[in-house]
């Protein structure tokens, strides 16, 4: 990856790591990371899309990986980062239709969520609920949607625990001080390796009465196939600098209904969603049922494309089809 070049910007007064790659002038892709993600996740995806002349960028949200924590990292809300997400455009002079030399700039935002014209953005869980404000609060600063895990979700209530068991890890990690708990009986490249065993599978990560989340992994259990030593000691590095403060409160104890003044929950712009059969998340109650049925209402020009074998980290898993679905997305709304 020495190709990809990294820096810091100051956005609200934090200093946030982006990595990137491709020419200044180019059509820009803003990839957006999910937990336990960071830039890293991108990387098949950003050099991808630079080869075919894009300016990929994939910054770390704030608390997260080489990016400044946030002075209370408790008290950060989606809508911080939603916030962080507009002031780097506006630092890096990323605008859609700007009338000076950007004119021919679009941005595209591909998130385990969503992706915009202007630039393009990546995300899962995490990275979807920041898209998914982003297009709906500045979508005039879109120009489309990439999500993928996760489709495009609307702040609402959402309150999957209320239908699964106690041990359901969304459940516990909500609770003050459990996953800190939890956690901190190991270092941060064997929580990340124990994550990404866990959302990997196809069933939803449950833990027992009598043991806590990374208890549900054994130590002799391989990592994916796809998913090497040298990724996990990357992923570790970036987790045992930043920690996983910020990382419990967004995306795991803070609402996702956060009141943002939308008066519009309808995506305007194309809009792709790529998704994994062997997704867990699929069988989270009711997900089904909106992909099916309301998702489609809610972004009338969706593409929707399921990977057989895809398991949640479809990017990671099957770069090249990934690769090559983006930017067939890309290429065809850029022309349109």
């Amino acid at each position: 990856m020495e190709e990809i070049d990294h820096k810091f910007v100051e956005v609200n007064g934090l200093k946030l790591h982006i990595a990137e790659i491709g020419s200044g002038f180019s059509p820009v892709v803003v990839f957006l990371h999910g937990f336990p993600e960071i830039w890293y996740s991108w990387r098949y995806q950003m050099i991808a899309v630079a080869k075919a002349g894009y300016r990929a960028i994939a910054p770390d949200f704030r608390g997260y990986g080489l990016s400044d924590q946030p002075t209370q990292p408790e008290k950060t809300t989606f809508l911080d980062l939603v916030s962080d997400l507009l002031a780097l455009l506006d630092a890096l002079s990323i605008y859609k239709g700007n009338l000076n030399w950007l004119l021919q700039t679009d941005v595209f935002e591909v998130g385990r969520l969503c992706l915009d014209y202007s630039s393009f953005s990546c995300w899962q869980r995490l990275g979807c609920a920041i898209l998914s404000r982003f297009v709906l609060l500045h979508g005039e600063r879109v120009s489309g949607i990439i999500t993928m895990g996760v489709p495009f979700v609307p702040p609402q209530p959402i309150n999957y625990s209320e239908k699964l068991p106690e041990g359901f890890y969304v459940s516990r990690w909500r609770e003050p001080g459990r996953a800190e708990a939890d956690f901190g009986r190991l270092d941060a490249k064997t929580i990340v390796r124990n994550v990404y065993i866990l959302f990997s599978r196809s069933e939803i990560p449950i833990a027992n009465e009598d043991q806590e989340i990374m208890d549900i992994v054994q130590p002799s259990t391989p990592l994916p196939p796809w998913f090497s030593e040298e990724d996990l000691a990357a992923y570790g590095a970036l987790y045992e600098k930043s920690g996983f403060r910020t990382a419990l409160q967004v995306p795991y104890r803070r609402s996702m209904h956060e009141q943002a003044n939308i008066k519009d929950p309808r995506v305007h712009v194309p809009a792709l969603f790529i998704a994994g059969e062997k997704d867990y998340f699929l069988k989270f109650p009711g997900v089904q049922d909106y992909i099916s049925g309301g998702l489609k209402s809610l972004v009338p020009n969706l593409q929707m494309v399921n990977l057989p074998e895809g398991t949640h980290f479809v990017q990671e898993q099957f770069p090249d089809e990934v690769n090559r679905l983006v930017l067939d997305f890309l290429t065809k709304n850029s022309q349109s």
